[in-house]
């Protein structure tokens, strides 16, 4: 399933102001289903230019499903990462992810910005931005299984591996909330929306005049 991600562009970085705002960082296992909360988010902030979802950079092909990225290859990733291009990079299962750094610029603009991202690359989202919330996505083992088969990238045993791996614990302390996502996904995708208008308030940009209510 396409996922909910969202370039930070200018309009959305000036309808937020300024005042700092905060970086959402959703983790989780394989199979847990981050797009799909995250794009369920999305569809209910539709033009809301205070919410904004990245956008990574990835050396995985366009269209290999699951997120909407930008695909590139290896030897451009490590050119754009010396040219200052990404807040936060990380390699993971073969694979190097990119975070743009115009990310930041809209977190410091104000908004509230939700990335897709990795466990591993915690202490690096804490030093790059200055507010940062952790969500975890979860689901049970049984329903991560059937998705990852589901998706139709590996085959058994790769799934099975994917199962087993225990996640590292984050070498830094960050706020952090779990979201179960082993029933429908309203259920889960509600609990984000939630969340997200929580940190809306206590980011600042909510008061502001001419923006259009959520919910």
């Amino acid at each position: 399933m396409s996922g909910p991600s969202k370039a930070p562009t200018s309009a959305a970085v000036s309808t937020a102001g300024r005042g700092g705002g905060t970086a959402i960082v959703v983790v989780g296992p394989s199979g847990a289903g981050k797009d799909s909360v995250m794009g369920f988010a999305a569809r209910h902030f539709t033009g809301d230019g205070r919410v904004v979802f990245a956008t990574r950079v990835i050396t995985r092909p366009a269209d290999a499903g699951g997120e909407n990225h930008r695909s590139v290859d290896s030897e451009t990733f490590l050119r754009l990462k010396r040219e200052g291009a990404f807040c936060v990079s990380w390699e993971a299962h073969g694979l190097s992810y990119g975070v743009p750094a115009e990310t930041r610029d809209a977190v410091e603009a104000g908004c509230v910005v939700i990335v897709n991202g990795s466990r591993q690359a915690l202490p690096a989202f804490a030093a790059a931005f200055p507010r940062v919330r952790i969500v975890t996505i979860t689901a049970d083992a049984e329903v991560r299984a059937e998705r990852l088969a589901r998706r139709g990238r590996e085959g058994a045993a790769a799934i099975a591996a994917r199962l087993d791996r225990r996640p590292r614990e984050p070498e830094c302390a960050l706020e952090n909330v779990t979201i179960d996502n082993s029933g429908p996904l309203e259920t889960a995708g509600n609990a984000f929306v939630a969340l997200l208008r929580t940190t809306l308030g206590a980011s600042g940009p909510a008061s502001l005049a001419g923006e259009r209510p959520v919910g």
